[in-house]
């Protein structure tokens, strides 16, 4: 490191003692006057933010508020019963949990449940699974599996873990419409694995969804466990710190409290409007550096620490549902977002390092630095350092070999892992999404990409479904795909009917014959009893 970079360093250094966190932008080359430049549009993003959490309706597509700040505030919230059910909630939470721990809540067979299944996808599963993953120790009360696709061979690979231990084992449904098809889908699975063996699933199920959606009425019929609510003003990718997060962490036995208080804290120092001191605010304005402000540059994110190695995979989610969208708030097309990918350290040193340093300058860092190394004493290695010297040395390495070739980066550093800090860096990552967002003129609180990827796998299912009934109807007879999509007035999806039949053909669910010519694309499909 040279005199100059060591003073831009200490020029540059953000440090929160409330919550722990230093933030370093000094690898970060921007020019002199760039706060000076960037004052009036984070002045219009902290009054972005306020509006928000005053209650604004921000998702404009399903006219709601957005307010996942409450939930470790609830005094906040604009509306005396938004605060009263978030506390409520977190009552019932903490109640429950301590019921599951000391065995007053038991399953069908009168035994304590050592194990849960968590039915999720995208926020309602990646964030209860980083958090359960950062945070486990081998006394934990209840062991956490999830249900996060819809994909059958997935499904008996978790149920194979679980093994003999299903009639301990708690099944939480997390949908809040109750009709997502992959939450759907495995908790038709679970149920259908649960009645095989002999047990009544109501008797370990329970729901986290909104109040009076399908699951929630079906909960209610059948007489399941407990029911939690999830809020309209809660987004999947920000519900962490709701029932959909907190539930799962309680009965694991983490300390939800303090990931509460981290998470709060954060929020606290977050508000500040002065950029220079305000470390979400930092990470925006570094953000729009690197990536012009376009998405010029992806975005890697490198904690050194096995237990936040889900955390890339977390932000992924959050950074891009938020921030890919087509159009700005004025309707303009932008094509906006940031690309996020990452690994742990020092695996990236051994996988994709090599052309970080030396290949295609199309990137910035987020360096994750976590300085304790584990509980007590470590082993001297060759009497010279530890492993966790070794680790933090990778690290000041990599960043070091990343600035020699003129390669941008941010450092986090955090004192520790545990509930509170995990809770300021959700909180921290939260808020500098919503910073961005307002920089660059986009909603990061909708996401009709998505509705759009559901609404045609319906139509998918739909054809498929026209496609066998027309093999069943002329089950004597065999068709190209283009013949059937032709026969049931789709001539324009030969192709996908090609893709559907292939399918069906590979699978004993469906009874598909292929009479297998080349090339793949005429062969031919009987339905056969």
């Amino acid at each position: 490191m040279s005199i100059e970079e060591w003073k831009r360093y200490k020029e540059y250094l953000n440090f929160n003692p409330e919550i722990g966190l230093m933030v370093d932008i000094s690898r970060m080359m921007f020019p002199k006057d760039y706060f000076d430049r960037m004052e009036a549009p984070m002045q219009k993003a902290y009054r972005d933010m306020e509006a928000l959490e005053f209650g604004a309706i921000a998702n404009l597509d399903e006219k709601r508020m957005v307010g996942h700040y409450w939930l470790r505030a609830p005094e906040l919230a604009p509306r005396r019963e938004i605060t009263r059910d978030i506390q409520e909630t977190l009552q019932a939470i903490k109640d429950f949990s301590r019921k599951v721990h000391t065995g007053k809540i038991k399953s069908q067979k009168g035994k304590r449940f050592s194990h849960m299944l968590i039915i999720g996808i995208g926020g309602s599963a990646l964030g209860p699974q980083f958090v359960s993953d950062a945070l486990r120790t081998f006394k934990d009360p209840v062991r956490p599996y999830f249900f996060d696709n819809t994909d059958p061979d997935g499904f008996d690979r978790v149920l194979k873990e679980i093994k003999g231990a299903l009639s301990k084992t708690m099944t939480i449904v997390i949908s809040k419409s109750g009709g997502t098809i992959e939450n759907r889908n495995g908790m038709l699975e679970a149920k259908a694995v649960y009645q095989s063996r002999g047990l009544r699933f109501e008797k370990h199920a329970v729901a986290i969804t909104e109040v009076n959606s399908n699951v929630d009425r079906m909960a209610k019929k059948e007489g399941w466990i407990a029911r939690f609510p999830m809020w309209n003003w809660v987004g999947g990718r920000t519900s962490e710190t709701s029932a959909v997060g907190l539930l799962p962490a309680a009965l694991q036995g983490i300390d939800i409290d303090a990931l509460l208080e981290g998470a709060r804290l954060c929020d606290e120092v977050t508000r500040k409007k002065d950029s220079r001191t305000n470390p979400a605010a930092l990470l925006a304005l570094m953000w729009y550096h690197a990536t012009g402000g376009r998405g010029k540059k992806d975005m890697v994110i490198l904690p050194y620490k096995d237990r936040l190695q889900l955390f890339p995979k977390y932000l992924q989610q959050l950074i891009m549902e938020s921030l890919g969208k087509e159009r700005d708030l004025n309707s303009q097309i932008v094509n906006q977002g940031i690309s996020v990918y990452g690994n742990k350290g020092s695996t990236d040193q051994h996988a994709y390092v090599q052309q970080l340093r030396e290949g295609v300058n199309n990137f910035f860092v987020n360096f994750i630095e976590v300085l304790k190394d584990r509980e007590g004493h470590s082993l001297m290695l060759d009497g010279k350092a530890t492993s966790g010297d070794f680790l933090n040395a990778f690290l000041q390495g990599t960043r070091r070999a990343l600035g020699e070739k003129g390669r941008e980066s941010i450092t986090l550093t955090t004192e520790t892992i545990d509930a509170r800090s995990i809770g300021a860096l959700i909180a921290l990552y939260e808020r500098a999404v919503g910073f961005y967002a307002s920089l660059i003129n986009v909603n990061a609180y909708h996401q009709p990409g998505v509705e759009a990827g559901k609404k045609a796998a319906g139509l998918v299912i739909q054809l498929q479904a026209n496609a066998l009934a027309f093999l069943k109807k002329e089950k004597r007879k065999s068709f190209t795909s283009e013949e059937i999509a032709s026969a049931i007035g789709a001539p324009e999806e030969a192709e996908m009917v090609f893709k559907l039949m292939e399918h069906a053909a590979s699978n004993v669910d469906h009874p598909i014959k292929k009479l297998s010519t080349e090339p793949p694309f005429l062969s031919r499909y009987q339905y056969q009893d």
